[in-house]
């Protein structure tokens, strides 16, 4: 978490200065650190950015501004602004301390500095530690009230409740707890005020009350503060309602006042304060050896499925959706083909769609396909492939863990979908990470510890269960992804949590790609580690993979092989592809399978009449006809080597296929068809943009030119004039107002006299502003000076100066 700044944590109006009377004026007295300070951990008051210092207090005390900085505040920190928001408005230092500790808590004590400063930071106090001020729209969501109850379960004060009530209700009451009667409802209210603040007249004063008027009080007192009552209450609540004890809410309900519910609790606004962040202790301690190696072996198998899935979308991949995203069948589809669950294959495909590896082709039957970076992706090395998907990971905004559950529309989010961006996805994962970083090498936390931590530290945030739900999807795709290793910090996800490449961290972790395999007479094949490109990619093609892991497991099948003579590959290049890279010989139930589906392979041929099956074998011709499997395929015989079908060329080699024919396709000519392994690519395409939570965070040369533009337009407005010639009088805050003569007149002796003079100018876009400025030259229609507010030197046309006014002679 961000220290506070010195600046910030002085108290305002210190020796020699008079206290601020405005929010404005505590920032005016600001240096520019501290100013700089409050744009950075508030940039939503740069957009854009304000005139003066005026400008950015009206933009700072704005609901919406108020709210999104409540947002970010720590419990403590927020506690600390709920108890300003209960207690007097202007509040003394001790009175908050008082509210805050009960007079014992010193831990809330100590803490107590820092929170004040967090605040004023943030401009949601100001004013010396004698008249603390909570910004007036922070008090508003704070404060309590009966549709708003507050974190602190405090009630309206005295004032509050009786505001509605009769003058002569009030002098009973008053005469109820032994005051003397007062000339009108106003002072009574102050001196029932005085006696429930007096701790030894209330203490009194409760001492006389019934043991049951005891209960109904410890039932109130830490909130929700109000009750209902019928119309003839029970002895102990008449007896507290006469009193003042409990006040009228409605013709139903009564309330706890404040000032009496503070007593009861011994002046604390908060049943429990939490003014220091939960600890997040290493709940198990591994070798980092041990760590490292098991991420390296999660971040391998992310590498394979993550090209796994692309792959298996080259040909033809799942249909876009009319509203956009993912079906759920095809989504069902992509886990059985990966071997995982529903919501694992989301997070896959969530993360090559965010690295830019995968995207919709943009055509009329809008499907999804690899992209062109695929290509440029699986070219590079291991680590280089994972750096390029932790990369994508960690800033993204796509939240996979959503897939499968309801907007507030009732429409159920798909993967790929337009709704599953959440802005406070990559805030969560970063600081689960940090927090993961904060442990010794090789400690993993207890999942429990962290969400804790994570809501101390957001608990408006954590009001709903996203933020969680978020820190819990982080700490999974981090151990799948291989960020982490057995729950800890892996020294690759270190380097991508310190903005470092973790490639140089995790090619030494990884092994080295092997160029051969150990064929099995059991017609697999094992690759004892991650294989070559070539001799991947081909294995691919003519074996399925059957099981994963640190060794892979091909099996070879007739349909394997009939797909690699498809590929164009010849009984021949299959032999000699496996001689060359097994180190164990062929075995020749292989050996016999390729050579049987190559015998068998093309000699039937497919081509499109609509299409048709021809064979120099009559005999199989009159096979398939006779077979009632091919009824659906509308053949007829046209010749005695050709049949004719009312399917297409595709529909009728998957059907003879089924048929436990090995078909070939043919061209026009009669030439075999190959089928590549690259058939479909989209367009170029950009990776999705993560959704930023609010404007972004400005950089230090945004902070510095914003600061200065502030300061110039803040000198700008606050500069003393000399009383103005009754002609160029105005209304406070207009432009001024002078005579074309009188304007020359004056930029002209400021130029010989090099004094500074305020204008008024009117730009060609019909912007009014007011300006100080130096001249140094007037000719030709045209004055130039240096400018105060813009901080430069600028050009201005005289037509456009509706007036100018001399400084004031302190001023110039």
């Amino acid at each position: 978490m961000p220290e506070p700044s010195t600046a910030a944590a002085a108290p305002q109006g210190g020796t020699g200065a008079s206290p601020p009377r405005s929010l404005a004026e505590a920032l005016r007295a600001r240096d520019d650190a501290a100013l700089s300070a409050l744009l950075h951990a508030r940039p939503d008051l740069l957009n854009p950015v304000p005139g003066d210092i005026t400008q950015l207090a009206t933009r700072a005390g704005t609901r919406a501004s108020v709210v999104r900085a409540l947002e970010r505040l720590d419990r403590f920190t927020l506690q600390t602004a709920e108890a300003l928001a209960v207690a007097p408005d202007p509040c003394p230092y001790p009175v908050l301390e008082g509210l805050l500790t009960g007079g014992e808590d010193e831990r809330a004590r100590a803490a107590l500095p820092r929170a004040l400063a967090g605040l004023r930071d943030q401009a949601l106090v100001w004013g010396d530690e004698d008249r603390l001020r909570l910004v007036r729209t922070a008090r508003e969501l704070l404060a309590p009230s009966a549709q708003r109850p507050s974190p602190t379960g405090l009630g309206p004060t005295v004032a509050e409740a009786t505001a509605g009530m009769s003058p002569t209700r009030v002098q009973e009451i008053v005469a109820a707890v032994g005051l003397p009667a007062t000339h009108d409802p106003v002072s009574a209210v102050t001196a029932l005020t005085a006696l429930f603040t007096d701790p030894e007249r209330m203490s009194a004063l409760l001492d006389e009350a019934p043991a049951e008027a005891h209960q109904v009080l410890g039932r109130l007192v830490w909130g929700p503060p109000y009750g209902e009552v019928t119309p003839n209450p029970a002895p102990p609540v008449r007896w507290l309602r006469d009193r003042g004890l409990l006040l009228p809410a409605t013709a139903r309900t009564v309330v706890l006042p404040r000032e009496v519910a503070l007593h009861l609790r011994g002046g604390r606004a908060h049943r429990d304060t939490s003014p220091v962040p939960p600890p997040v202790p290493a709940h198990r301690e591994h070798r980092p050896q041990l760590v490292d190696a098991n991420a390296a072996g999660q971040a391998l198998a992310s590498l394979a499925t993550v090209e796994e899935l692309v792959k298996s979308w080259e040909h033809a991949g799942p249909a876009v959706l009319r509203a956009g995203g993912l079906s759920v069948r095809d989504l069902k589809r992509a886990a059985a083909g990966l071997d995982t669950t529903e919501a694992s294959a989301a997070f896959w495909i969530e993360l090559a769609y965010a690295a830019g590896l995968l995207a919709s082709d943009g055509e009329a039957d809008e499907r999804y396909a690899p992209t062109p970076a695929f290509d440029d992706w699986r070219e590079l090395p291991p680590a280089e492939r994972w750096s390029v998907l932790a990369a994508a990971w960690l800033p993204a905004t796509r939240t996979p863990g959503l897939v499968g559950e309801q907007d507030a529309k009732g429409r159920t989010l798909s993967a790929l979908g337009p709704e599953l961006d959440r802005s406070a996805a990559p805030e969560v994962r970063r600081r689960v990470l940090e927090l993961l970083a904060e442990l010794p090498e090789g400690g993993s936390p207890d999942t429990a510890a962290v969400l804790e931590r994570l809501a101390w530290e957001r608990p408006v945030r954590t009001a709903s269960d996203l933020r969680a739900r978020l820190a819990g999807w982080a700490l999974t795709e981090a151990e799948v992804l291989g960020v982490t290793g057995r729950g800890a910090l892996s020294g690759p996800g270190r380097a991508l949590l310190e903005h470092r490449d973790p490639a140089p961290v995790l090619a030494p972790l990884l092994p080295e790609p092997v160029d051969h395999v150990l064929l099995q007479a059991d017609l697999t094949a094992v690759a004892p580690g991650p294989l070559r490109r070539p001799l991947g990619d081909t294995l691919a093609v003519l074996a399925d993979v059957e099981s994963k892991g640190g060794a892979t497991v091909y099996r070879f099948t007739p349909g394997s092989v009939r797909r690699a003579l498809d590929a164009g590959r010849t009984a021949a290049d299959l032999h000699a592809f496996l001689k060359e890279h097994s180190r164990t010989p062929v075995p020749q139930p292989l050996a016999y399978l390729i050579d049987d589906v190559a015998r068998r392979h093309g000699h039937l041929r497919v081509g499109a009449a609509s299409s048709y099956v021809r064979c120099d074998d009559d005999a199989m011709l009159g096979e398939i006809l006779a077979d009632k499997r091919s009824a659906g395929l509308g053949l007829r015989r046209l010749a005695p080597t050709v049949l004719a079908a009312q399917a297409e060329p595709t529909a009728l080699l998957e059907g003879l296929r089924a048929m436990g024919y090995a078909p070939a396709a043919e061209s026009g000519t009669g030439d075999v068809l190959v089928a590549r392994a690259d058939a479909h690519r989209t367009p170029a395409r950009q990776a999705p943009v993560p959704v930023p939570d609010g404007p972004p965070v400005p950089d230090a040369t945004l902070l510095g030119a914003a600061v200065r533009a502030i300061r110039a337009g803040d000198l700008a407005a606050t500069a003393v004039r000399k009383e103005p010639a009754p002609a160029a009088a105005g209304a406070p805050g207009e432009l001024p107002r002078t005579s074309a003569a009188e304007t020359l007149a004056t930029v002209q002796a400021a130029a010989l006299t090099g004094s500074a003079v305020w204008i008024g100018y009117v730009n060609a876009d019909g912007a009014a502003s007011q300006r100080v400025i130096a001249p140094v030259r007037v000719e030709g229609g045209f004055v130039t000076g240096y400018d105060h507010t813009a901080d430069e030197v600028r050009t201005y046309a005289l037509h456009r100066v509706t007036g100018v006014a001399e400084l004031a002679d302190e001023h110039l």
